[in-house]
Order: structure tokens, then C-alpha cells, then sequence
């Protein structure tokens, strides 16, 4: 009724200070006056403790939240109408008009090299352009021991510069002994064989050739570098498993091959999204021996083919939601924990301190000799006479009522 009385008349009023009381009533944080709170040396301690870890625990979680990770799906490619783009630049250790390139499919179609350029070059590599290929090895070895590194590539694709070979830096006089063959092609998506061999290829009904008879035996040289071989959308700073790959060979009759298995592989990251694919290679070299049973062609084959399967790679990022509820664990965790730790270190020290009389526990002496001589007084409820008889300290705690 008190309550009631004192209730604002107006009824809107009254609606406001009954939704008050009632929010007050559903408080979960009771305020606790600072007179009823004790503070302590250990538990300050503690705390900074405390306040520190979740410092540092929250800073690495933000770096977390702030890295991606690419996520790989898989689905059957049902794009079998489109075409597939090669991209090539490899250098021959011949001349340019003793060689020559072209694409053989598995439907026994010639594929027009029309996109492929020739240029005549030097094959042995300037400092600088040496220099330029080991590191590319060097990180082609890395790529082949920690395939994690592929992901860093994927991720920073537009940073990473072109992989083609840079330009020599100044004019050799050396004879231009090499042929360095570059450019693309558009074929099927279908089995195919890349080849470079003795001879400029002829287009016919009946077959594939390649006219060598003016082409001595003593010029074959099929020593090669592979700057770059890629299949789709050429993207800058993205390292494929053949380049860098450089064979040397003194043999004339030598024969080169790569099997390749195509994956095609679609990139959505936060910077681009492209039609590109992947490939695994195996290689294979060896001697033209008619004599020993080594049949074949001298040359470089690269024989292809692709997977039914394609692979979309995409970079994912944490969601906030999700940074934040583990950043409320954080820091609820370690504040019940390190609140959990220090009332059981402080309980067991108050055990230990009990058992063996230590601390707040010990207990306090008075000395009627060092009353008498610092002038103070006993207690009413003390008697002296009591004190004289005991030649010991008295133990407990005395009442001054």
C-alpha cells in the first residue's frame, strides 16, 4: 500500500516507474558497494596477470581473424564445348628453321600453332637471367616439399610479378644458336600431344609429318628450358610444375616426355576470379635406339590430357559473428579461471597457514615488561596480578569493554 501511495498520479508516469522496478528486479550485475570489497596485493597480481594474457590472446586472435584459408570444392566439368588455352615458351638449343611445333589431338586432328611464335635467341642464360632461375627452382623445390605454399600463391596473385624469363640485360655478340618458341594455342578439351621436333610440320589427310631432309643429324640438339607452361587463364605470379625446367642433353638422338593430367580449376579469392587450371606431370627421357629396341621420334613430347573433375578454390574468411563469440570466450575464460586458481592458492595457503600457525595465524604476545616501559595500559578485564604470576606471554585477543 506504501508502494502503491507513492506512485505518480499520472498513469503513463506510473507505467514507467513500474517497468523500472521491474528491470531493477531482473538484474543479473547486483552492484556491490566498494565499502563491502576488499582488495589485496595477490589478487591485484592476479588481475594484471590476467589482463596481460587476455591482452595477448586477444591480439593473436585478430590476426586470425583477419588471415584467410582457400577451401576446395569438387564437382564433375560439364563444359566439354569450350576450349582450352596452353600457354608456351620454351627455348630449344636449335635453330629456328631446323625446328618446329604443332599439336596433335586424340581425334587425330592437327590443331593450327598459328598463335606460336619463333625467335631466335641465345640459350645460355645472362648472370641476371641465371639469377632469375634459381630462385625460381629454389621455390619450385619448396612448392614440391610443402604444398601449403601453393595456397600463400593463390592468395597473393596479384603481388607476384610475371613468370616469364626477363630480357637479357645488354647485347651479346654471341650467335643466336637457340630457338625460343612462345605464345598460345586453343585446342579441345580433349587428349592432345604437344610436340617439338626436326622439321617444319606439314598439314596433309593422311597423316602428320614433319619435313627434316634438309636438317643434318650432327644439329640435333633437343637441350631445352622450360621458361613457362600453363593451361587456361594465364594469371602473374601464379608458379606452374614445369617452369623452370631445364634438360641438357649431349646425345643427338635424345627423346623428351611429359605427361600431363589437367585439372580445371576455378580461383575466387578477395582479388580475382579466374578459369585457370592445375596439372601434375611426370617425366620420362631417354635414348633413340632403333638397334636396342628404343623406338621413337628425337624431340620434346609433352602428351596431355584432362580430368573429368574441376576444382573450385575459393578464400574464405572468418565471419565477425564468429570472432566475437570467441573473443567473449576469451576473455570469460581466463577471467573465471584466473578468479577459480587464486581463491584455491588462497585457500590452500590459509590451510597450510592454519596447520602450522603461520601468517594471520600465528598468535600475538603481550609483554607486561614492554607495557610498563612504553607507558601504556591494560585492559580493565586484565588482571595484573595474573600477569605477575605468569612469567609467559599471554595468547588470545582481549576485550576493552
Amino acid at each position: 500500500t506504501a508502494l502503491l501511495n507513492t506512485l505518480p498520479k499520472d498513469e503513463d508516469t506510473r507505467g514507467i516507474f513500474l517497468t523500472l522496478n521491474l528491470v531493477k528486479e531482473l538484474d543479473a550485475f547486483p552492484k556491490v558497494p566498494e565499502s563491502y570489497v576488499e582488495t589485496t596485493a595477490s589478487g591485484g597480481t592476479v588481475s594484471l596477470i590476467a589482463f596481460s594474457v587476455m591482452a595477448l590472446l586477444t591480439t593473436l586472435e585478430f590476426f586470425v581473424y583477419r588471415d584467410t584459408w582457400m577451401k576446395y570444392e569438387y564437382e564433375v566439368d560439364k563444359d566439354f564445348s569450350s576450349k582450352l588455352r596452353i600457354n608456351i615458351d620454351i627455348t630449344v638449343a636449335m635453330k629456328c628453321q631446323h625446328v618446329g611445333a604443332d599439336i596433335l589431338d586424340l581425334a587425330e586432328t592437327m590443331i593450327t600453332s598459328n598463335g606460336l611464335q619463333y625467335e631466335p635467341v641465345i640459350f645460355d642464360l645472362s648472370p641476371q637471367q641465371r639469377l632469375w632461375h634459381r630462385t625460381l627452382l629454389l621455390i619450385q623445390n619448396r612448392l614440391r616439399e610443402e604444398h601449403a605454399l601453393q595456397e600463400v600463391l593463390y592468395k597473393t596473385v596479384l603481388k607476384g610479378g610475371p613468370t616469364a624469363l626477363p630480357p637479357r640485360e645488354d647485347a651479346s655478340l654471341e650467335p643466336l644458336n637457340a630457338c625460343r618458341i612462345h605464345g598460345h594455342v586453343y585446342v579441345n578439351k580433349v587428349a592432345g600431344n604437344f610436340h617439338i621436333t626436326v622439321g617444319k610440320p606439314i598439314h596433309h589427310p593422311r597423316g602428320h609429318a614433319h619435313i627434316a631432309a634438309f636438317v643434318t643429324h650432327e644439329t640435333y640438339n633437343f637441350s631445352h628450358r622450360i621458361d613457362h607452361l600453363s593451361f587456361g587463364e594465364e594469371i602473374p605470379g601464379i608458379i606452374n610444375p614445369l617452369d623452370g625446367t631445364e634438360k641438357i642433353t649431349n646425345n643427338n638422338n635424345q627423346m623428351f616426355q611429359y605427361f600431363i593430367t589437367v585439372v580445371p580449376t576455378r580461383l575466387h579469392t578477395y582479388k580475382i576470379s579466374a578459369d585457370t587450371h592445375q596439372f601434375a606431370v611426370t617425366e620420362r627421357e631417354r635414348v633413340i635406339n632403333h638397334a636396342a629396341g628404343s623406338h621413337g621420334v628425337s624431340g620434346i613430347f609433352v602428351k596431355y590430357d584432362t580430368s573429368s573433375l574441376m576444382v573450385t578454390v575459393r578464400e574464405q574468411h572468418m565471419p565477425l559473428w564468429q570472432f566475437l563469440v570467441r573473443l567473449c570466450g576469451i576473455i570469460g575464460g581466463i577471467f573465471s579461471t584466473t578468479g577459480m586458481l587464486h581463491g584455491f592458492v588462497g585457500f590452500c595457503f590459509d590451510v597450510v597457514c592454519c596447520r602450522f600457525k603461520l601468517g594471520a595465524y600465528r598468535p600475538r604476545e603481550v609483554s607486561p615488561a614492554r607495557c610498563v616501559k612504553t607507558d601504556c595500559q591494560l585492559p580493565a578485564s586484565v588482571n595484573p596480578a595474573h600477569l605477575s604470576r605468569r612469567n609467559e606471554s599471554l595468547h588470545g585477543q582481549f576485550d576493552i569493554n
